[in-house]
């Protein structure tokens, strides 16, 4: 069966989760990677994937393989050091090969372009606080006006902070390795405000669900907000309890970053993305859960258990 879709990003946080829910249902996919192996060793139980090596900037393999796709799915991330002339890139290039088909560009987007709102709908207004939120506005912009001038059509899918198996970003990572190893759980600034979160296979089934079902209009924005926790503090404490380890959680607080910026050019940009630690943005996503009402997200309880077992089991060879 010819595959419709390309995903791009497939390693990474969400493109993951996304892959795996499509091959899960048996839709095949075709991904580019860099990294064969990995691929390959998070794709091993299916045999409904394409594998293909390459980089997502080379155009010219970009086009030659999204030339008969439907969907491409871009969940390209860089490290925030290097998102400045990669991220902008990487986004025209998706567009241009995007463009051969009209294809729909799949954007799992994120809250940085709305800057300290409070609360986030699909029509606020973007107010970027920080060098990396008008970045997010710029490649909005890009996908928008790439949709209205019948270049492709445009699924963007607005996220909060996600977890979930091969989340492996200095934040999520170190939260779950350290609760198998006994240690304490490490977080930023505050952990005693509420605070919004995905588990990534949620996300992958509401954005699948959003794909499947189409765009009526060009371009198309959705929220998905996941779940609410109370205070960080009691989710961490979950994590630590589902992993018999005891409750234990170091805050770093914000002037700790402003020292490591001194040494770690990728520090400085965290620094720059620590108000929403401070204070708590949600995401209001009545629009999507009216279109899906019997939606419900994975128990937490499970969600736990099934990310600390994939982080033993890939992460520590448990």
């Amino acid at each position: 069966m010819q595959s419709e879709i390309l995903v791009l990003g497939s390693t990474g946080s969400i493109g993951y989760a996304f892959t795996e829910n499509l091959l899960r249902k048996n839709i095949p996919v075709s991904i580019i990677v860099r990294d064969v192996a990995k691929a390959k060793n998070l794709f091993k139980d299916f045999d409904n994937v394409e594998i293909i090596k390459g980089d997502a900037q080379d155009l010219n393999l970009l086009k030659q393989v999204a030339a008969d796709k439907k969907y491409i799915f871009h969940g390209i991330n860089y490290p925030y050091d290097q998102w400045f002339g990669n991220m902008d890139v990487v986004t025209a290039k998706i567009i241009e090969a995007a463009s051969l088909n009209q294809a729909m560009i799949v954007f799992p987007g994120n809250v940085y372009n709305y800057g300290k709102t409070p609360l986030i709908k699909e029509d606020s207004p973007e107010h970027p606080c920080t060098r990396k939120g008008a970045l997010r506005v710029e490649l909005k912009k890009m996908l928008k006006d790439a949709a209205h001038t019948g270049k492709c059509k445009v699924l963007d899918v607005c996220l909060p902070d996600f977890w979930g198996p091969n989340v492996l970003n200095a934040g999520i990572k170190p939260i779950f390795i350290n609760a198998i190893n006994g240690n304490a759980l490490p977080y930023s600034v505050r952990v005693d405000i509420p605070h919004q979160m995905v588990f990534t296979k949620d996300a992958a089934e509401m954005i699948v669900r959003l794909m499947q079902r189409g765009v009526k209009q060009p371009y198309e924005n959705y929220n998905y907000g996941g779940q609410v926790h109370p205070t960080m503090k009691g989710f961490l404490n979950q994590i630590s309890r589902s992993a018999d380890a005891p409750e234990k959680i170091t805050v770093y607080p914000k002037w700790l970053f402003t020292v490591l910026g001194i040494f770690m050019p990728v520090m400085k940009e965290v620094k720059e993305m620590l108000y929403l630690f401070e204070g708590t943005v949600i995401l209001d996503d009545s629009k999507v859960r009216s279109i899906f009402p019997t939606f419900k997200e994975t128990p937490l309880q499970e969600a736990i258990t099934e990310t600390l077992d994939w982080f033993k089991e890939n992460e520590l060879g448990k």
